[in-house]
């Protein structure tokens, strides 16, 4: 697999905490969308490691070709 699949052509709204590791699903196959659960083992693929430095709400990407990992750029509603 080398194209993430699309799981929606919308991001998702969390909340995300300061300082607090995350994982984003990177290759679209995660159940846990939009984090990864281990899903990209056998692919070429990673999830994007990341931290917020500030808690409040984000919109993550879940079309998986955002620009701005693991930010949602808007890219969906080009696809």
């Amino acid at each position: 697999m080398d194209l993430p699949k699309i799981h929606q052509k919308e991001p998702s709204k969390v909340e995300l905490k300061e300082g607090k590791n995350y994982a984003w699903c990177s290759c679209g196959l995660s159940k846990r969308q939009p984090m990864c659960d281990g899903s990209h083992q056998g692919t070429k693929m990673s999830p994007t490691i990341f931290k917020v430095e500030e808690t409040k709400e984000y919109f993550l990407c879940n079309c998986k070709h955002t620009k701005d990992h693991p930010f949602c750029d808007g890219t969906h509603n080009n696809i």
